[in-house]
């Protein structure tokens, strides 16, 4: 099964960000494509953390969510839409808070999962600060879905995003085969522990891992690390670029992951 890990660089211009998002679409489906995952914020990077209640949409309509659908459909393709904001629907939040959530639509154009962003950011430095309790309510449940591919074999998708990354056990309790992260890690997170934290929740739960991420200098002046890639269940990078937008590819095999869960069944190992 074909996957592509979209990587972007974002503005705060929601028409522009869609097209660029069509444009790198296509661009996977052409390459063979069965799956694509765009990055966290794909569809805004604004200047202030509020600039997303601007473009929050309710659960199940909004011209968002339609332009996943239709992506989905034109180029048939399972998509994991990054991450859009949406609506809480709690009483008194109504423009001050939203869900970041990702939504995944099948090729039909059905959406067949969401999952809210369980694991909020907060960072400071003495230089940058970022705090996305401000603007977002948590998640509050772990999402898996089941994903047919074209040669037969069926794999449990885990959703994550972001900063759920530092989290392990979410992972565990996912019990995936394939495991998103569309993401929009910071510079200085990133060069530290982009790379060695997909790895090791490819490695912990012996999953590939499909990581979508926002990777360059963006309008509002902040600075992502980027280096979207895809990973083995042994760790192994397959495929991974480091800055700028564009579409990474890789092909992964159920059988190769069955029987590496076979030679070392860590899986079934645990007693806690």
């Amino acid at each position: 099964m074909k996957v592509a890990a979209i990587q972007m660089v974002s503005s705060s211009s929601v028409a522009a960000n869609c097209r660029a998002a069509r444009r790198l679409l296509a661009q996977a489906a052409a390459q063979g494509a069965e799956v694509a995952v765009l990055p966290e914020y794909f569809c805004l990077m604004g200047f202030e953390d509020t600039d997303k209640l601007q473009v929050a949409e309710q659960p199940g309509q909004g011209f968002l969510q339609d332009f996943l659908a239709q992506c989905a459909r034109e180029f048939r393709l399972w998509i994991a839409g990054g991450t859009l904001p949406l609506e809480t629907g709690q009483p008194g939040e109504e423009g001050t808070r939203v869900y970041n959530s990702t939504l995944v639509y099948d090729p039909t154009g059905q959406r067949v999962a969401r999952y809210d962003k369980m694991h909020l950011f907060r960072f400071a430095d003495g230089q940058r600060t970022f705090d996305e309790t401000r603007v977002l309510r948590p998640g509050i449940e772990p999402v898996t879905f089941d994903l047919p591919s074209a040669d037969g074999s069926t794999y449990r998708v885990g959703l994550s995003i972001c900063y759920d990354l530092r989290f392990p056990e979410l992972y565990r309790l996912l019990k995936a085969d394939l495991l998103l992260v569309p993401s929009a890690f910071t510079f200085v997170t990133g060069q530290a522990h982009w790379e060695v934290l997909l790895r090791a929740r490819a490695i912990e739960n012996l999953a590939y891992v499909l990581a979508a991420a926002q990777g360059g200098l963006h309008e509002n002046g902040r600075r992502t690390w980027g280096h979207s890639m895809v990973v083995d269940s042994w760790g192994r990078i397959m495929a991974e670029q480091d800055e700028g937008e564009g579409v990474v590819m890789a092909e992964l095999a159920k059988s190769t992951l069955d029987v590496e869960r076979l030679r070392l069944p860590a899986l079934s190992h645990g007693v806690l």
